[in-house]
């Protein structure tokens, strides 16, 4: 880094958290020739079992009620279709979204939403999008959905579908690597160091294994974890999880959803096309999400983190699932639901992005504030961090820190209430 503050290729840079952030930062800052780039990581695996990312699939698509990132997603999509690193993990199946017969107004507005938001955009034109007006444009669309589905009103974006979520990940990291990037795994960053006593300029982060990284920059990318690290974010940054499980399928039941469509309904979930190794099915319930608040001595009131111990789902959100299958493939509606698990996304207030300098300080960088819509920009989110780095500012309002904010507003496209999960009675494992 120059004395005028300025980046420069042997600038080097500490990013702490390999998940879908930090992996893209390090892509895209190696790929442009800087060679100085250390990534710690707590988890001895990539990816991290706590990561957001770690899944077996992912939606990808573009349609949003904000065109702002519509056309972000694009961007995405092209480099999902397009980049040797990212094409083997997308799959265009098509995204089926809909609205059930018992929907609330607020799930059918958020779908007429999103479809304005494509219905004119170029990208869609040409008979991408199917309309969903009766049970019988479904039995076209999607033959093996087999279930009543009456009522169920929407489109299928045929622009659309999902990534190997994980495997994707691990696809980034090794292209890292073989662009120079160093990975200390199983070691992450318990604190910031700093010049001096005042704690404005930081020069690097210790390890938990005690190990001193000095760095020009710090890169912050540790998801819903962030508060752990850099207290003074507060509450604009909130741990929020939803449930997901798996239905384990025969070889034979597999074969026939192939290529089903990303099936969503709005106010009850979704899933995805059987995963062709593991023949499990991903199904998830809609909802507000669930909070974990803990008291930190760096805030007045408490703030939401990720605790130890995420391996289950509320009995709600089973029935939910159940509730889903038995519209859509009711063969599988009583199905033991398996790997369950709570994954925790970093909410903002506005389900913005925070890509910016923490104020006040010097050399220290926040990525964060994915909001669940975040995975997706994996291919792109890295280029966006560097233009900030380089540029030495965030230019972009919706992208800067959000001090005063607290997350857990009102969300357009969620339904029902967030819930704390130690108001949860009844947690189901499997």
């Amino acid at each position: 880094m120059t004395d005028t503050g300025k980046m420069t290729p042997d600038s080097s840079i500490l990013i702490a958290g390999a998940g879908t952030f930090g992996l893209s930062t390090a892509y895209h800052l190696a790929k442009a020739g800087y060679k100085n780039i250390t990534v710690l990581e707590k988890s001895p695996t990539i990816p991290s079992p706590l990561s957001a990312g770690n899944d077996l699939n992912k939606i990808l698509r573009a349609e949003y009620e904000d065109p702002f990132y519509t056309n972000l997603a694009l961007q995405a999509m092209r480099e999902w279709k397009h980049n040797p690193v990212f094409a083997p993990y997308y799959h265009e199946t098509g995204y089926l979204l809909c609205t059930s017969a018992a929907a609330p107004e607020k799930s059918k507005r958020s779908l007429a939403k999103s479809l304005s938001s494509i219905s004119s955009h170029p990208a869609w034109q040409g008979g991408v999008i199917h309309p969903v007006n009766e049970r019988d444009d479904i039995r076209t669309l999607a033959p093996a959905l087999d279930g009543p589905m009456h009522g169920w009103t929407g489109y299928l974006n045929k622009l659309a579908g999902y990534a190997h979520a994980a495997d994707a990940l691990r696809a980034t990291h090794a292209a890292c690597r073989a662009l120079g990037v160093t990975f200390h795994l199983g070691d992450g960053v318990m604190e910031l160091l700093y010049k001096d006593h005042t704690n404005n300029v930081c020069i690097g982060a210790r390890a938990a294994s005690g190990a001193v990284h000095t760095a020009d920059v710090v890169v912050l990318a540790l998801g819903a974890a962030l508060g752990t690290v850099l207290g003074l974010v507060g509450r604009q940054i909130t741990a929020r999880a939803w449930s997901v499980g798996h239905v384990q399928l025969s070889e034979e039941e597999a074969g026939r959803l192939k290529g089903i469509p990303v099936t969503y309904a709005r106010d009850l979930g979704f899933f995805f096309e059987p995963d062709e190794k593991t023949r499990l099915l991903k199904v998830c319930p809609a909802g507000a999400g669930y909070t974990n608040f803990v008291k930190n001595d760096s805030e007045a009131s408490p703030v939401s983190v990720p605790p130890e111990d995420s391996g289950w789902i509320p009995a709600s959100d089973e029935a939910t699932i159940r509730k889903l299958l038995g519209e859509t493939l009711p063969a599988l509606a009583d199905r033991p639901i398996v790997d369950k698990k709570l994954c925790w996304c970093a909410d903002t207030a506005d389900t913005e992005y925070i890509i910016d300098f923490v104020p006040g300080k010097t050399g220290v960088m926040v990525v964060s504030g994915d909001s669940g819509h975040a995975y997706k920009m994996l291919p792109v989110v890295g280029s966006w961090v560097k233009d900030v780095l380089e540029g030495g500012s965030q230019d972009i309002p919706r992208w800067r820190w959000k001090a005063g904010q607290d997350a857990g507003g009102d969300v357009s496209w969620r339904v029902g209430e967030s819930v704390d999960i130690k108001d949860v009675q009844d947690k189901v494992r499997g």
